[in-house]
This record gives structure tokens, C-alpha cells and sequence, in this order.
């Protein structure tokens, strides 16, 4: 049987992985990762949060895939995550970028409590978890023009992010599509958008994992 990995070299691979994506990770912040993990791998046995159990493989396809966008919000301030579900890519990003004013979004109550229970145990200031779905009208009242960027991690089809997510960018700000690295045929779908510019796309490997993420990037004009 082989040797379980130990929380030292899972902090490691996460270490090492956020360099490569230009992040350097203090004690504290690789201390929050561990913490976010062994939680995540507690509530998941009572809560369908991930289908991804293994710590090594929760810190590369959730942790550091979470983390492609970072070097990508210079000059962002305010995030709204839409479909965080674990909290992915919301969590991880509020805990590598403290300065950023995160809010996550579910349908789900069960998994926004987690990532509410998440907030409190790591003591996360300027992060917030609702429970509503997207397109509701009173949400997209309460938050319309709020957020620098609106960002989901394998939400939904492109063309669909971008109409549910476009009400609550600012001026200036932009939608951040994350998606694998097939995308041609969605945004041969999804055609121009009115009031955004065309999408940039960035492809990054997402570290330890032979896998390219795909980021869209949408202004709003």
C-alpha cells in the first residue's frame, strides 16, 4: 500500500505550483490551504461538494487550477464568483490575494454554508457567501454594475455565463470564463457581445497536472 502523503509535502506541491503561477504563498496563507482541505474533505462526507477526494489531487485540480486567474486581476478589487459550489475558484483566490472583496455565489444552501463556515474558520475579511440563483431579479438589482470581475469556474456553456453574469460588471470591469482547453467551438457559438469586447483567450498549464486552463476574458466597453 503506498505511503499516505503527509500535510508537508501537500504544502509543498502547493508551494511550488503557486510559484509557477507567479504567487508566492506565505506560512499563513499555505497554513489556510491545509485547513480549507482537510474541511472540505470533512463536509464532503456528509455534502456532495467535490467528486475529487485525494489531498493531492484537491490541491492541484481545485487549489492551483482555482489560482490560474491571478495574474490576470491586476487592478481588480471587487470578484463575484458565480456557481462556486466548494468554493472554487472564490476561496482559493481570496486566500492567495487578501486584498480582494470576494463574493460567492450558489444555489445550492448546503454548500454556501460550507463556504460561509470556510470564511469564519480562516477568518477571511471581504468575503461573503449568498444562496440565489443568478438571474433572479432581485439579485441582479441589489448588485447590478458591483463587481470588477465576474468570474465561474465549469458553470455553464460560455454563451450562458456571459448573459447571466454581464448584469453585474462594471463599466471597465470584465467577465473571466474558466474553462478546459477545447473552447473554439463556444465561442464560435456564443458570437459578439454588445457592450464587451472581443474575447482574449489565455491558456495556462495549470502546475503538476499536464493540463491547460483556458481563460476568457470579456471588458465591458
Amino acid at each position: 500500500m503506498p505511503k499516505a502523503i503527509t500535510d508537508t509535502e501537500l504544502s509543498e506541491i502547493l508551494r511550488k505550483g503557486s510559484l509557477e503561477l507567479g504567487l508566492s504563498l506565505d506560512h499563513a496563507q499555505l497554513g489556510a490551504f491545509l485547513k480549507y482541505l482537510h474541511e472540505l474533505q470533512a463536509w464532503n462526507k456528509k455534502i456532495n461538494l467535490t467528486s475529487i477526494i485525494d489531498g493531492k489531487d484537491i490541491i492541484i485540480k481545485h487549489f492551483l487550477d482555482s489560482l490560474t486567474p491571478a495574474g490576470l486581476l491586476t487592478g481588480v478589487e471587487t470578484l463575484l464568483d458565480i456557481g462556486s459550489g466548494g468554493g472554487f475558484p472564490g476561496l482559493p483566490l481570496k486566500i492567495a490575494l487578501p486584498a480582494l472583496k470576494v463574493t460567492m455565489l450558489d444555489t445550492v444552501e448546503k454548500k454556501v454554508h460550507f463556504i460561509r463556515h470556510m470564511i469564519r474558520t480562516l477568518d477571511l475579511k471581504d468575503a461573503k457567501a449568498i444562496s440565489g440563483r443568478v438571474e433572479a431579479p432581485e439579485l441582479i438589482e441589489s448588485h447590478a454594475c458591483a463587481f470588477d470581475c465576474v468570474t465561474s469556474r465549469a458553470f455553464t456553456e460560455l454563451g450562458a455565463f456571459v448573459a447571466l453574469g454581464k448584469p453585474y460588471v462594471r463599466q471597465g470591469g470584465m467577465l473571466l470564463a474558466m474553462k478546459g482547453p477545447a473552447v473554439e467551438e463556444e465561442l464560435r457559438e456564443m458570437g459578439p457581445v454588445e457592450g464587451f469586447s472581443a474575447p482574449a483567450v489565455h491558456r495556462i498549464e495549470v502546475p503538476f497536472s499536464g493540463r491547460t486552463t483556458s481563460l476568457i476574458i470579456m471588458k465591458k466597453l
